[in-house]
């Protein structure tokens, strides 16, 4: 069963490699690139700098406006962050939004460490469940995969607020952070905000097509992963129908939109669908913005 699943994930990874080939100028690197920044030295204000690294200790001398200059760490951090908790495990067979979320950290785990990438993992629900230190290497790449595979969740809960503020502590220096979840949670944004400002933000939103439609059944009972409760709905109802399906689109749009305004690169994934083509657009994105 590894090695099948491990067949399937070099084979994703081989098919992003083609298309960043095709596409990207035949590497990673920009997808991987610009948030290990180090202060190097100041210079001269020029007409079209960004305005946010003037520095304004030296400026305030009275001898002209200074910008600080930064170099690119010649080794760049990767973490990624994916929530185990049990609502994850909603979907078909191998394609729950667990299953996709451990191939999407799976393959950009090896494309990162293939461009000399460190790449680190933390799963969560709403306690730590796995933590695995960043280092360089495709073996690295490999145990995080290994990692994920044998994972067995010790909570059913989520807590993105407290989870969000651990790997804050945890995670000093500047790093690109690719946080993957279903974000069914509540008063998140505060946290995610803070991680935006301390690291190069990821977003991958895992959607299942189900969350938004039920089969129309009567009154029936649904039992909540996480809470363990047993509740009685009417299924067949337009009403309650509608109600789930825009509950569902708000809390994508909301989480979009927060995403937009603190400058987040976000991704919607459905675990129906081929995640490859959309983790290529999303490169092609920060290769521009690079």
């Amino acid at each position: 069963m590894i090695k099948k699943i491990l067949s399937k994930i070099r084979n994703y990874e081989i098919r992003m490699r083609k298309a960043v080939n095709a596409h990207l100028r035949g590497s990673f690197h920009s997808v991987f690139k610009g948030a290990g920044l180090e202060f190097e030295d100041v210079r001269m204000y020029q007409y079209g700098d960004d305005v946010r690294r003037i520095d304004w200790n030296v400026s305030a001398k009275g001898e002209g406006t200074f910008v600080k200059v930064f170099k690119e760490e010649k080794e760049q951090t990767v973490f990624f962050l994916l929530d185990v908790s049990r609502s994850q495990e909603l979907g078909k067979e191998t394609q729950t939004k667990i299953d996709i979320g451990k191939e999407i950290c799976g393959v950009l785990a090896l494309a990162a460490a293939k461009e000399q990438s460190q790449v680190g993992l933390i799963c969560f629900s709403d306690q730590k469940e796995k933590y695995i230190k960043p280092d360089k290497g495709v073996k690295k790449a490999y145990e995080i995969i290994l990692n994920l595979l044998k994972l067995k969740p010790k909570s059913s809960q989520t807590n993105l607020t407290t989870f969000i503020q651990y790997a804050l502590n945890l995670i000093k220096r500047r790093s690109i952070v690719i946080l993957i979840s279903d974000f069914i949670d509540q008063n998140y944004h505060d946290a995610l905000r803070a991680m935006a400002r301390k690291h190069d933000l990821i977003v991958i939103h895992l959607i299942d097509a189900t969350e938004m439609q039920m089969p129309k059944m009567g009154i029936v009972p649904l039992f909540d992963k996480e809470s363990q409760k047993v509740i009685w709905v009417n299924s067949s109802s337009e009403a309650f129908q509608q109600a789930l399906k825009q509950r569902i689109e708000a809390n994508c749009k909301e989480l979009e939109t927060f995403c937009r305004k603190n400058k987040v690169n976000y991704l919607a994934i459905y675990t129906h669908e081929d995640f490859v083509p959309k983790l290529v657009r999303l490169f092609k994105i920060r290769n521009r913005e690079a």
